[in-house]
């Protein structure tokens, strides 16, 4: 499959550097072997690999990886999933984690082996077109002028990826003002603000890496989605798009003066850690906390040295950085996220095209339909609780055999959801599987069906999901939806289609489908539907 594609398995065990389980973050990775260190870590992490093989091996420490994101690791330490099958976790911040008791209790040493900030980067035109470019910019200035659509930006969902969710944190403890971290109490007070600055977010994504991509393939034009001005992002993500060349201008870091959330990346030993793992700990962080290491680390993936002594590179533009609070509770952490997807954020409009052909029947159908009744709200994990269908959004469901079927558009009010919530479930129970399979006939009456509701209220983020599990057997065929797109209108154009491969389905016409409307293609089989939508939700 093409680099752009992220397919689920494919891609978590692509990022290990000894070896991989075939699941996420749940499993685990085995037995405890003598002289080896068995890591549960951020899949941001994936660009250390060459230089973490080199270090390891310098120490005699072997390194098993399995990758991650931080809500879905707090899970697993909260429920115990790690006992027995981690020795450590290493995430871009073990400030959540912290915030969750029953997840704090497993985290025994911590040792921080580098840093990287959350800022915005914008196009070098767009900043000095703000006027941003050589003066100190506050959060609550970006707000102001985020609000008057003076710029547009990118950002991850915060329910899946650390540097969305350090943003989201930084902003409302910056425009709190009041010192102190965040509480729950203080959210109301800052939610105008909030949605001020979250009203020019143009883009979301599951993930960093997915982020700075897409945002580099719309720039060159790669991509039909809208241009947008910059990305919240790490600094050393943004400072690696500069790096790279392949951006038309290059991005202008702005580093709020009134502060900024930083991750630092501990490398954290778990409680129940035996003796020979936590001396392969031990060696591997000394090895890491080197002035030669650390060199390394700053040169290879921008992100900053955390050893006294160590120099700062040229590129690293703001030395000196304030920090700003981090809630302390989870209370406090779950009031923001909660007011972030159902009040503050702009709203999704969501139209699933889903395949309930005779090959859906057994198994397959009944994945499907749970996999939607746990969007509704029937999943009540840390995951399933953020990534339910939310208030404002509205959802339409297309489902196709033969030929595309009746399509029901639900919209989830914000004051009391779960009648529509309910109406959705029941929709979900009443799918049945049989006839034959028309994958691009329901593509196009997807398009047909997003036309008026997009002219009706175009402000909000707009996303297709096509499921299959088969080959096309009816009606139009891969090359007519080729030769159709460019005729759609523009705003069709800039809908992203996410493709999910739920069996024998095409994967390279699939991803096309996905590369070509800048969207993602997602791998589902075995058992991991559920989790394909739940992953899918964070870049809506």
């Amino acid at each position: 499959m093409k680099r752009w594609a992220v397919l689920t398995v494919a891609a978590i065990c692509a990022l290990s550097l000894v070896s991989c389980d075939s699941s996420e973050g749940g499993t685990g990775l085995g037995e405890a072997e003598a002289g080896t260190l068995r890591v549960l870590a951020g899949s941001e992490l994936a660009d250390l690999r060459p230089l973490l093989e080199q270090e390891a091996a310098a120490t005699g420490v072997k390194v098993k990886f399995q990758f991650t994101g931080t809500l879905e690791g707090t899970e697993s330490l909260a429920n115990g999933k790690v006992d027995g099958q981690y020795d450590a976790v290493w995430f871009s911040s073990n400030r959540y984690p912290a915030a969750v008791p029953e997840a704090a209790k497993r985290l025994g040493e911590q040792v921080k082996i580098m840093s990287s900030p959350v800022v915005l980067g914008l196009s070098a035109s767009a900043a000095q077109r703000l006027g941003w470019t050589g003066r100190p910019v506050g959060w609550g200035e970006i707000a102001e002028q985020a609000g008057k659509r003076a710029f547009t930006y990118g950002m991850t969902d915060p329910s899946s990826s650390n540097s969305g969710f350090s943003a989201l944190v930084g902003v409302a403890s910056a425009l709190a003002g009041a010192g102190n971290a965040i509480d729950a109490r203080q959210i109301a007070s800052v939610t105008p603000k909030l949605t001020e600055f979250f009203s020019a977010q143009a883009m979301s994504a599951g993930s960093s890496g997915w982020l700075s991509e897409a945002y580099q393939r719309r720039a060159s034009g790669q991509d039909p989605g809208k241009k947008v001005d910059g990305l919240i992002n790490y600094e050393s993500v943004l400072l690696s798009m500069n790096a790279s060349g392949k951006l038309p201008e290059p991005l202008t870091l702005v580093y709020p003066s009134d502060g900024v959330v930083t991750a630092d990346y501990p490398l954290t030993l778990l409680q129940s850690a035996n003796s020979d793992a936590r001396d392969a700990h031990r060696k591997l962080a000394e090895r890491l906390r080197t002035p030669d290491t650390q060199r390394k680390i700053m040169e290879t993936t921008q992100r900053r040295p955390v050893v006294p002594g160590v120099q700062l590179g040229q590129q690293f533009a703001q030395k000196d950085l304030v920090e700003l609070p981090f809630p302390a509770t989870q209370q406090a952490v779950d009031a923001l996220l909660g007011a972030y997807f159902d009040k503050i954020r702009r709203p999704s409009r969501t139209l699933y095209v889903l395949d309930t052909s005779g090959s859906m029947s057994g198994d397959r159908i009944e994945s499907l339909r749970a996999a939607l009744i746990g969007l509704t709200g029937a999943d009540g994990s840390l995951t399933g609780r953020y990534r339910r269908f939310r208030s404002r959004e509205e959802v339409t469901m297309l489902p196709f055999d033969t030929v595309p079927g009746s399509p029901e558009t639900f919209t989830v009010p914000e004051g009391d959801p779960q009648p529509a919530l309910d109406k959705i479930k029941r929709f979900a129970e009443g799918l049945d599987a049989n006839g034959g399979t028309a994958i691009y006939d329901s593509l196009q009456r997807a398009y047909d069906i997003m036309g008026p509701l997009v002219a009706r209220d175009p402000d909000r983020f707009n996303s297709i999901v096509l499921m299959t599990d088969g080959q096309n057997a009816n009606g139009a065929k891969f090359s007519d939806f080729q030769l159709r797109f460019p005729s759609l209108p523009e705003a069709m154009r800039q809908i992203p289609v996410f493709t999910v491969i739920f069996g024998e389905g095409d994967s390279a016409e699939l991803g096309e489908v996905a590369k070509r409307t800048g969207g993602n293609v997602f791998d589902a089989r075995g058992d991991l539907l559920p989790k394909v939508f739940q992953e899918i939700r964070g870049y809506q």
